[in-house]
């Protein structure tokens, strides 16, 4: 993509560190906007549906709020909810025996957030960087089920389809 002149300014990913460090080696300077739904979801499937701690409690009802951010006021909201926690209980979570899979993954929550937060609100600023990747996922996933269907199809044939997909579903 860079020998074809492309310099993209920004992307939304969902957090893969390998994806992070190889656009950060081509594009030094892109911007990169990190899925809230994928920090979201990852978040809520460590934190558990009906958590027992207090401290995974409140960090759940936190990261619920997520996806809800819209404006300036709404991400202000939600990195003072979770400063007043990362304050209130972020010493005692660090304190817990990481080898214990709840406190382990209330650690990597917390450690998610952290890593996310100066990555989570870009599409604020600039209306042109998606917020998710839903709508890309939404679109290969239609592509990989369709392919699903054809999987005997030979390595031209499939490179066709691939080829032909892309072309109707751009609108040419």
């Amino acid at each position: 993509m860079m020998e074809s002149g492309l310099q993209p300014v920004a992307i939304t990913i969902d957090g893969n560190t390998s994806v992070i460090r190889a656009l950060k080696t081509v594009w030094p300077d892109i911007m990169i906007q990190r899925c809230r739904t994928h920090i979201q979801r990852q978040g809520l499937s460590w934190l558990r549906r009906y958590p027992k701690l207090e401290t995974s409690k409140d960090l759940r009802g936190i990261l619920l709020t997520l996806t809800a951010v819209k404006d300036e006021r709404g991400r202000t909201v939600f990195i003072k909810d979770f400063c007043r926690w990362e304050e209130r209980y972020g010493n005692f979570v660090l304190s817990l025996p990481s080898k214990d899979k709840v406190y382990g993954d209330l650690q990597r929550t917390r450690s998610l957030i952290l890593h996310a937060l100066p990555s989570m609100f870009h599409y604020l600023d600039d209306q042109c960087i998606a917020a998710t990747t839903n709508k890309l996922e939404g679109y290969f996933s239609r592509l990989k089920e369709i392919y699903r269907k054809h999987r005997g199809l030979s390595k031209k044939h499939r490179q066709n389809y691939f080829d032909w997909y892309i072309y109707f579903k751009n609108g040419y």
